[in-house]
């Protein structure tokens, strides 16, 4: 069963990469167009666009997508959203799946990739890695995103994929600065699943999985810390996606 397990992952692997490719050649020419559109209903169509285009893929792959606490987001507001991060199909399901529109704060670096890194360029705050000027620089687009253009600003605080086994990895402080800075809600959007689809620790496999997005309450930033804030946040976050383990574990 093991041995079965670990072909058809690597099997199912080129399967998606072909199914990705594919529609991304599909998209990527009207998802280019929506940079003719103006702030913030460019990023609506692209979203709308995505959505398709990523619901598609994933019914390509056996992988379902079930959303709850769409009913926390409010869509007078606009939020920082805050996301764990498992594997790289993460990037592919805030966007379309989050209940409001966004952009994402992404390494500048994956912008170069031919066609992808259109799409990817176009629903970003692109951010260089080791570099405090572009840090500087982000961190005002970021802003500009929410304050200007009326849009939420998705970061995955933990900074890179979570490969701990824990149900996170520490903070940094940028989106809680963030928050603070705009007098913006946190809302927490955790994605669950992702490293069971499209596994960190194993080269090129895929398993068709039923993925999840749960929205949590709003977390106000007013009165209190950078510091209190990023605990608040974190421990709600831990101890649902501790529960979560707990629950799906027992009923396995």
């Amino acid at each position: 069963m093991k041995i079965f397990k670990e072909i058809f992952g690597r099997i199912w692997a080129l399967w998606g990469l072909i199914t990705f490719a594919v529609t991304l050649c599909l998209v990527a020419i009207p998802i280019t167009l929506t940079f003719l559109i103006k702030e913030p209903n460019g990023v609506k169509v692209f979203k709308a666009i995505s959505r398709v285009w990523i619901n598609a893929y994933l019914f390509l792959i056996g992988c379902r997508m079930h959303v709850t606490g769409k009913q926390y987001y409010n869509p007078k507001k606009q939020y920082v959203v805050v996301a764990n991060h498992q594997s790289f199909l993460d990037v592919l399901l805030l966007t379309p799946f989050f209940p409001g529109p966004n952009k994402t704060i992404a390494k500048k670096s994956l912008s170069r990739i031919p066609i992808f890194g259109w799409v990817y360029t176009r629903g970003s705050v692109l951010v260089e890695r080791g570099s405090d000027a572009s840090r500087v620089r982000s961190f005002e687009a970021m802003k500009n995103v929410i304050l200007k253009q009326h849009l939420n600003m998705v970061v995955y605080p933990e900074g890179t994929r979570n490969r701990t086994g824990k149900p996170l990895k520490n903070f940094y402080d940028g989106a809680f600065k963030l928050a603070m800075s705009c007098d913006k809600e946190i809302i927490p959007a955790i994605i669950l699943n992702t490293a069971k689809a499209l596994p960190t620790n194993k080269a090129f496999f895929m398993w068709p999985t039923h993925l999840e997005m749960h929205i949590l309450p709003p977390v106000s930033s007013e009165n209190k810390t950078k510091d209190q804030l990023k605990a608040e946040v974190y421990e709600q976050m831990w101890q649902h996606i501790e529960s979560y383990r707990q629950e799906t574990q027992l009923t396995a």
